[in-house]
């Protein structure tokens, strides 16, 4: 028994930091997937890094509790900032649907059980594929494994009131609403030019209702403009792939101090 607690405080430590990320992280945190699976595959991730991780064993007093809030909020954060970059897929779908009129057809996100942009899930959808196509999934497994060499378990302290760790998340949020500008902007910008062209209609030929005209005309811009830069789109989706592991492994050495 005085064996056991020991490792027991460190695998307790371990499996919070763990599902606590699975909690936040985009793909592992579906609704859709049963909390029980997650749960166990927690466990056994949790298990698995207990051998590969040389830990002294921990003490369980007050300042255990401490570290265990600890390794909690640094799974939630971590997971977030993961889920924060690729949130831009679905405000470029939310900027497209705008300008499209569909604005009033959301849809019920199965991850966080809220509405969401019609295109902005499809788009979201096809960038989960293609994380799985590129193998990020495993990538990402490896980052949380990784982060005990950027953020220790003995530290009981996350900075918070650090002003290059607040202004490095400000500017990956900045990022991310660039981005996704950057994605909608071709569609965004030929719908503009379509509202241009429908005043002008309607300004020439008043007779013609330019509202009951005006609205399957963008839909089908839309829907072109949508089938010749989706592969660009996907290349785009493809690179912020990139830069949110880049973001997640410098959030993680501003938490550690490294």
């Amino acid at each position: 028994m005085e064996i056991f607690i020991p490792k027991l405080s460190i695998f307790l430590l371990i499996f919070v930091r763990v599902s606590c990320f699975f909690v936040t992280m985009p793909l592992f945190s579906y609704r859709t997937i049963p909390s029980m699976h997650r749960i166990a595959f927690a466990l056994v991730l949790s298990w698995m890094m207990y051998y590969s991780l040389d830990v002294t064993p921990f003490e369980i007093n007050a300042e255990y509790y401490l570290l265990v809030l600890k390794e909690a909020l640094v799974g939630l954060l971590i997971g977030f900032i993961a889920y924060m970059i690729l949130a831009a897929v679905q405000i470029a779908g939310g900027f497209i649907d705008f300008q499209m009129g569909f604005a009033i057809a959301n849809v019920i996100d199965p991850q966080t059980g809220a509405q969401s942009p019609l295109l902005g899930q499809y788009l979201y959808m096809f960038s989960l594929l293609l994380l799985l196509a590129v193998d990020g999934h495993h990538i990402i497994l490896d980052g949380i494994f990784y982060s005990y060499q950027m953020i220790p378990m003995k530290e009981a302290f996350i900075p918070f009131g650090n002003e290059n760790l607040a202004e490095y998340i400000v500017k990956a949020f900045n990022s991310m609403f660039i981005i996704a500008f950057q994605m909608a902007i071709p569609v965004v910008a030929t719908l503009f030019l379509v509202d241009v062209a429908l005043g002008i209609v309607a300004r020439t030929v008043p007779q013609l209702n330019i509202f009951v005209v005006g609205f399957p005309i963008k839909i089908a811009v839309s829907f072109i403009v949508l089938l010749i830069v989706m592969g660009v789109i996907l290349a785009v989706v493809q690179q912020l792939f990139g830069m949110m592991f880049i973001v997640m492994r410098d959030v993680m050495k501003l938490i550690g101090g490294t």
